[in-house]
């Protein structure tokens, strides 16, 4: 499969599935006879497992400290992969948190709107 089917088929833009490649968050991706780029089931698992980690709030550098140690696929890394997980997992449920919030907060605006925030308002 080349670029631009791997592109459509996991949602990211060239240039993305590019500097994953380049900085280690997927393998390096098998290449044709002429050099390009021959995407893999692999390869667009890995591209696939980025998107939903970066979608979870996971920064590049700990995307990039979890992938390299599946990549060594020693299980001595078990405790550490899950610890990385674990607390990304905290980390987004406390945005799901903030989130609920402000979403409630908004829908209490528009429930009150026309009884006191249209006065309210007036002080922002």
């Amino acid at each position: 499969m080349n670029m631009k089917e791997a592109a459509k088929l996991t949602g990211l833009t060239n240039d993305t599935i590019r500097y994953y490649e380049r900085i280690g968050i997927i393998m390096p991706i098998p290449r044709k006879e002429n050099g390009m780029r021959d995407f893999t089931e692999r390869s667009l698992n890995q591209l696939k497992f980025a998107k939903i980690m970066r979608r979870a709030g996971m920064g590049i550098e700990s995307l990039r400290e979890y992938v390299s140690m599946i990549y060594e696929d020693d299980d001595a890394t078990i405790f550490a992969r899950k610890a990385l997980l674990i607390e990304q997992a905290k980390i987004m449920q406390e945005k799901i948190v903030e989130m609920q919030e402000a979403h409630d907060y908004l829908l209490y605006k528009v429930e009150n709107y026309e009884s006191h925030m249209r006065e309210a308002e007036k002080k922002l």
